[in-house]
């Protein structure tokens, strides 16, 4: 044993680990082309995306919450929300317990545009999924775990199933 109980060692070249890079690259501009078409007719970007992905996945999500989900500064997240609620996807109300606080939520036009955007990226997942298999698919999801560090991972745990 090497001192590792249990660890099962995998021995990657450096050119298997590129390819496996630029493989994530370019699923990744894949994954995202959908969306960003759909974004483009509001003017919007992929933080814009971003925002509205994770406000649905957590109504009432606070903007100090979102901020470390997303990881972006307050000037960053602020501009992308103020045109959100501005054009009447993104509700912010006061909190009742804090009345510093802002919860966010999606109006029924935000709902609309979120569901077209999962809708796409879902689609596109549903169906690497279905080509892959089971077994890939949670080799895949453990591969991501295993990449985020702890601080994106208890982000990540702390959505829904």
């Amino acid at each position: 044993m090497d001192g590792h109980s249990g660890e099962k060692l995998l021995y990657l070249t450096d050119e298997q680990l590129r390819k496996g890079i630029e493989a994530m690259f370019f699923a990744y501009r894949g994954f995202t082309s959908d969306p960003d078409r759909i974004l483009e007719k509001y003017g919007y970007g992929r933080a814009h995306h971003r925002a509205l992905h994770f406000v649905n996945r957590s109504p009432g999500t606070t903007v100090n919450n979102l901020l470390g989900i997303l990881g972006v500064t307050k000037q960053s997240l602020n501009r992308v929300l103020r045109s959100l609620v501005d054009d009447g996807l993104v509700e912010s109300r006061v909190g009742q317990r804090d009345k510093r606080e802002r919860h966010l939520y999606l109006t029924p036009s935000g709902t609309s545009l979120e569901r077209k955007l999962a809708d796409a990226q879902q689609a596109r997942v549903r169906a690497a999924f279905r080509d892959a298999g089971p077994e890939a698919v949670a080799g895949f999801r453990k591969v991501l775990e295993a990449m985020m560090d702890a601080e994106n991972k208890k982000h990540f745990h702390s959505l829904k199933e």
